[in-house]
């Protein structure tokens, strides 16, 4: 069972990540995510028996105003007396702040030094009540490394050394950092709310003469609906009535809009142009399109990435190891120098001190916490922007260290459209009668291109029919027993067959007692997949094909688009036998569309489903799927993960680089807490606005 929630007023990435720890250690519980840029919650396991009351009670043991919603339930924020003043408070201490500096510029006898004093101390609990009221109750709640409690220990640190206004303009610099920081992960947000909106509201359900909104979860199959222009698709179904364009670029990433008429398929989420279309529902909201996008895009929280469980794991360690080195500097090392040089400790204590409280000011790691999540989310989101849909960060990592690339042929690299190009038989009219009657039951692109071939409708009976994958077929037929398939279907069943030279997929057709003859069947190449392999190619990235056709047609694809590592004859255990094989060797992805491939998709490094034609179940075995069934997404997709990686690893060293040179520059004692702030909040806002940068085409 998995289970969603929003999650309201966390202070910092870091206390998801330990609300996220507490979830994990609940019995039941298989995976916990907290996503701190999207205040979403993610339970997976045997949760039933928590709600989100129980949740939210666990939650507040670590921040004291959390609130944790179902996902469909409404949050009802309620704005405190608290917040109602806090602006005017803060605004009152920055004027304090101002008439303190004239009077520090003015003669001395104007005002006295105690006055003074008590103004910047008074501007000081003005600007940071906020910070210091949370530092306190998280304090009771036994939080020592909470980033609240660190800001007032280290501001308070600054007014016992008489550090007045530096104290108070630190405070006002970390909140103002604070507010812009809300403001950047508030936007990042709003880029993601954008890019979820593509889920339809309403459905004009018709009940008669009469036209009911209702939700779109709650329409049933073979219901009609009516979608007026301007509107979103709600569910998948089949036009009955009516023509229109329609625009899928939101699911699909593809620009143009389709024109629609009666008897073609419409997916949800896609956005009816200009015509009222009257549509028969063919799946259930929750298996359509849209809401597999969704799935697919909102809840990818059960997989981190390598990069994410790395820092997830850093940031365990690094506050407490960051405070114990500001610990040593200020009481063991004052002890130390002192011995050393004859000075007083009281007097490099004083020095210490202060060069500690900058370790302390830049010990939470909120800057590689919140950014490298969200750069994940951003590298799904504009992924799917492209209608390229991965499950997840772990999987979008490992776009970029695939090194071997092997393509199902049928579907993904050909149009899958076939053809009947030759009939080799001395009763050619007899061979394709019983080919078409024994096919016409199978949905397989060969067997409809035999019936298109045939060109006649299927009137008689067929009985027993018996279809085995990646073989062939055989039924009973005009009281014979007919076998339909390739060279290995006729073995496995003692038929005697020719062996043709000729290039295409070749299907025999016998019975027990005479072999009829064969017909040659050939696919379409899709257009962009010769370029595709060409730039695979350039990369110096291996491609193979596997397929179940037989050796000439394989090695007839295989030559026009400059594949030299080809399987043919494949069963799908046999695809799961060599992609095994391979994946012991490479970082292997694996592309193909159909239900055979569903085994195989699950053994690959990496397994891409060809989405719109693709069957459910190689969608959901899947780890990415491309939804307008060009294989070039392949590289789009490629260039999606390497610059979200790109920027993760920006992140990294920006977050990482400019903490280390602060820390060390305040051990030698050339940073203040200005610097500090900077190291702490200010690389926050600049990793999330970088993170955003994926957003961009």
């Amino acid at each position: 069972m998995r289970k969603k929630y929003n999650i309201k007023n966390m202070d910092c990435a870091n206390c998801a990540l330990k609300i996220e720890k507490k979830y994990s250690e609940l019995d039941g519980v298989k995976t916990a995510r907290v996503d701190f840029g999207r205040e979403k919650v993610f339970i997976e396991g045997d949760i039933e028996q928590y709600d989100s009351k129980s949740l939210q009670k666990i939650a507040r043991k670590i921040e004291s105003n959390i609130i944790v919603k179902d996902e469909n339930e409404k949050l009802n924020e309620k704005t405190t007396w608290i917040n109602k003043i806090e602006l005017p408070i803060n605004i009152m201490g920055v004027v304090l702040v101002v008439i303190a500096l004239i009077f520090n510029f003015i003669d001395s006898l104007v005002i006295s030094q105690t006055l003074l004093v008590i103004i910047y101390i008074t501007s000081y609990f003005f600007i940071g009540g906020k910070v210091i009221i949370r530092a306190l109750t998280n304090l009771l709640r036994g939080k020592i490394f909470d980033e609240n409690f660190l800001m007032t220990l280290a501001t308070i640190g600054a007014l016992a050394i008489n550090d007045y206004l530096e104290a108070v303009a630190v405070m006002l610099f970390y909140r103002v950092g604070e507010y812009l920081q809300d403001r950047s992960i508030d936007k990042s947000r709003k880029n993601i709310k954008d890019l979820m909106d593509i889920k339809p509201l309403i459905a004009h359900l018709q009940k008669g003469m009469y036209l009911t909104e209702v939700r779109p979860e709650d329409l049933e199959i073979n219901q009609i609906i009516i979608v007026k222009p301007g509107e979103k698709i709600p569910v998948d179904g089949i036009v009955i009535e009516g023509n229109s364009s329609v625009d899928a670029s939101s699911l699909t990433g593809e620009s143009m809009p389709k024109d629609i008429t009666k008897g073609q398929e419409v997916i949800s989420g896609s956005l009816n142009i200009n015509a009222p279309l009257t549509v028969k529902v063919l799946k259930k909201y929750q298996d359509s399109t849209v809401a597999r996008i969704l799935d697919f895009v909102e809840n990818n929280a059960n997989k981190k990435a390598k990069t994410e469980k790395f820092i997830t794991r850093f940031a365990k360690y690094y506050t407490p190891i960051v405070v114990g080195f500001a610990i040593i500097l200020a009481f063991a090392v004052p002890f130390i120098i002192s011995n050393i040089t004859g000075s007083t400790y009281q007097d490099e204590f004083a020095i210490y001190f202060r060069r500690a409280l900058i370790f302390l000011v830049i010990s939470c790691p909120c800057a590689l916490v919140l950014s490298i999540p969200l750069s994940f989310f951003a590298g799904i989101g504009a992924s799917s922007k492209q209608g390229i849909l991965f499950k997840s960060g772990s999987d979008l990592e490992m776009m970029t260290e695939i090194n071997h690339f092997i393509f199902d042929k049928t579907g993904t690299l050909t149009k899958g459209r076939f053809e009947v190009s030759k009939i080799v038989s001395n009763d050619k009219d007899k061979l394709l009668e019983y080919a078409a009657h024994v096919e016409s039951q199978s949905n397989h692109p060969i067997s409809q291109s035999i019936l298109s071939a045939y060109n006649q409708q299927i009137k008689n009976k067929v009985d027993d029919i018996k279809e085995i994958f990646g073989k062939g077929i055989q039924a009973i037929y005009n009281n014979k027993q007919i076998f339909v398939g390739n060279a290995i279907f006729m073995q496995e069943n003692g038929l005697n067959y020719q062996n043709p030279t000729d290039v295409g997929t070749i299907i025999h057709v016998a019975t027990h007692q005479e072999y009829l003859g064969y017909l040659v069947i050939k696919d379409q190449i899709k257009e962009y997949s010769k370029s595709l392999v060409e730039q695979l190619n350039k990369q110096g990235k291996s491609i193979s094909m596997v397929t179940g056709d037989q050796e000439s047609s394989a090695k007839d694809i295989g030559k026009q688009l400059g594949i030299d590592s080809i399987y043919f004859n494949c069963l799908p255990e046999d695809k799961v036998r060599i992609v095994s094989e391979l994946v012991k060797k490479d970082k292997v992805a694996f592309i193909g569309d159909g239900i055979n491939d569903a085994p195989v998709l699950t053994v690959a490094n990496l397994g891409i489903a060809m989405g719109v034609i693709g069957s459910d179940a190689a969608i959901e075995a899947s780890d990415a799927v491309i939804m307008n069934d060009n294989p070039s997404q392949i590289l789009v997709a490629q260039k999606i993960a390497q610059k979200t990686m790109k920027i993760v690893v920006q992140n990294i060293i920006m977050a990482l680089g400019v903490k280390t040179i602060v820390l060390i520059l305040g051990a030698l004692g050339f940073a203040n807490l200005w610097l500090a702030i900077f190291a702490d909040v200010g690389v926050s806002i600049l990793a999330v606005f970088n993170a955003m940068r994926i957003f961009r085409k």
